[in-house]
């Protein structure tokens, strides 16, 4: 019975498969063209992206210094805060401020605060809006990085430098000083001046010595010629 069920129906056959290799190799730089039907699809699935369009006004508009930050009304107050920081300071140092934990940063305002100096630190929005259209506004691009603010209402640059060196994780970079924006080289050199007061009194001494000298010069002649006259009546009297 098997073998005449096998004569009256169909067999099926399974296919047999062989891997075979790529005869020549393949070129990664300058693949083989693709089969015509292959290039067609490709050529259909192809995405086409929309050029965006630039014109001539776009490119030539100039850009903006600094974008226009919406109304806060925080940022205001710490604003107005630094400009009133800025505008009653004798002497200003600007610091770059490297990483800091928060004691080490209060024992520094510990210090600075026995010399009457107020260390503090803002955000750049802040100082954007604080500084933008004031005398102080050249030196904003100096706070592209994290930097410290140093106020010293009573103006002593000599002590503020010798606190600075204890705080290892504060740069010195620059400060303001009479109204003048100042590098750190020259800041120090302003630091190691001596203070007006003595400046005054050196200024006096030589306006006396001045003065000194001039009288003396003016009665020199008129001493001379007394004396040479004493001499003279002397050599004539014969009583002498």
């Amino acid at each position: 019975m098997a073998s005449i069920a096998n004569k009256l129906f169909l067999q099926t056959q399974t296919p047999l498969l062989l891997a075979r290799r790529f005869r020549g190799k393949i070129n990664i730089q300058r693949p083989r063209k693709p089969h015509y039907e292959r290039a067609l699809v490709e050529a259909v699935t192809t995405p086409i992206f929309k050029k965006p369009q630039v014109t001539m006004e776009t490119c030539l508009k100039p850009k903006k210094g600094h974008e226009e930050l919406p109304e806060n009304p925080y940022l205001q107050i710490i604003a107005r805060e630094m400009l009133n920081w800025f505008n009653h300071s004798k002497c200003t140092a600007i610091y770059h401020m490297n990483s800091i934990n928060a004691e080490d940063m209060f024992r520094a305002k510990v210090l600075f605060h026995k010399q009457n100096m107020h260390l503090k630190a803002y955000p750049k929005k802040a100082l954007i809006m604080a500084l933008s259209g004031t005398k102080y506004e050249e030196i904003l691009p100096v706070f592209e990085a994290r930097c410290a603010i140093v106020f010293s209402p009573d103006g002593n640059p000599s002590k503020l430098l010798k606190i600075s060196k204890k705080v290892s994780q504060l740069i010195f970079i620059g400060g303001i000083a009479e109204d003048r924006i100042l590098s750190r080289n020259q800041f120090v050199e302003y630091a190691a001046l001596p203070g007006i007061d003595i400046v005054r009194a050196q200024l006096v001494g030589v306006l006396n010595s001045a003065a000194g000298d001039l009288v003396g010069k003016m009665q020199g002649h008129q001493s001379n010629i007394v004396r040479m006259l004493e001499a003279h009546a002397r050599s004539e009297d014969p009583k002498k």
